[in-house]
């Protein structure tokens, strides 16, 4: 259990502990691999929350996999998605492209989260879906900027915002990532290595880079 102030803990030694405020960029060409190091990063501790916007997988997937990286994860976690059902703290959204709706669905999930725990974590699993939807990436930057990092910086949270690099998104994905950067504090890249096991290769959190092996 963590109390207010502590760094926020990872699911599996993946990474050290996180700073609160601290927003990652997740990268990688790998959807399975990458959806699993996301979901231990975003599995909420039994005193904290997670909201995670959910552009690939229903809901009721996504708070599966949560339980899977933290017991009982899933149950202290909101979904906003664009695929599959509503259902209990899952809702969907008709249009994972319309980024206004998006972002004032998000961050009203976000609030809600905060007045069951004033510890949170966010992310978007995968952003690279919401790039091809949407009307161009500048788009995605501003939603970026106005909701989701936004509220990682009011409140005592982190967020994980995952691009699988292999996608098609009507852009160039490397120069797309490129920008992406310089509005996220840290940068973890996923390449697997093997059937159970990825390498991360971490620039940015706590001014140190580093590449570890981790199993998935």
């Amino acid at each position: 259990m963590s109390v207010s102030g502590e760094r926020f803990t990872v699911g599996g030694d993946l990474l050290g502990p996180i700073e609160s405020g601290t927003s990652l960029l997740l990268t990688g060409d790998d959807s399975d691999a990458l959806e699993t190091v996301f979901h231990r990063l975003v599995a909420p501790d039994a005193d904290e929350r997670s909201v995670v916007l959910a552009a690939d997988l229903p809901g009721s997937a996504v708070r599966r996999s949560l339980d899977g990286a933290r017991r009982r994860g899933g149950s202290r976690s909101y979904v906003l998605t664009g695929d599959g059902r509503s259902g209990e703290n899952v809702e969907t959204v008709d249009d994972i492209g319309d980024l206004t709706r998006l972002g004032m669905e998000f961050s009203s999930l976000v609030a809600s989260s905060q007045r069951e725990a004033d510890r949170f974590r966010t992310g978007i699993f995968l952003c690279s879906t919401i790039c091809a939807e949407a009307e161009d990436t500048r788009s995605v930057y501003r939603f970026l900027n106005s909701s989701f990092l936004t509220d990682i910086r009011r409140g005592e949270g982190i967020g994980v915002c995952a691009v699988d690099t292999s996608a098609d998104i009507g852009a160039d994905v490397d120069s797309t990532v490129t920008g992406l950067k310089t509005s996220f504090a840290a940068h973890v890249e996923v390449e697997r290595t093997g059937p159970n096991e990825a390498e991360l290769t971490v620039s940015g959190l706590d001014g140190a880079d580093e590449t570890l092996t981790v199993s998935l």
